[in-house]
């Protein structure tokens, strides 16, 4: 089995969320219909980041990294727009 961990920004708000699941569409799916109580103040969100782990263990010290500051700033290095 596979796991994912991902950051989803809301649309409309300043609010980054760091996650890990074993079946990213069904989670995604419910932080966008409001089913977690965490992030549904903040619906709609956009997936920045998903990145695919072989055990929970590697994926937990990936989210524990992400939600770090160093992770933080990294998110936030992923909104910056492109000039082409």
């Amino acid at each position: 089995m596979m796991f994912f961990v991902y950051a989803i920004k809301s649309v409309n708000r300043n609010y980054i969320y760091v996650g890990l699941s074993n079946n990213f569409d069904r989670r995604f799916l419910e932080h966008n219909s409001g089913k977690n109580k965490t992030t549904r103040p903040y619906c709609p969100f956009e997936l920045i980041l998903l990145e695919e782990l072989p055990t929970r263990l590697e994926a937990r010290a990936r989210e524990k990294f992400l939600k770090s500051g160093f992770g933080k700033e990294f998110l936030k290095t992923l909104l910056v727009p492109k000039i082409e």
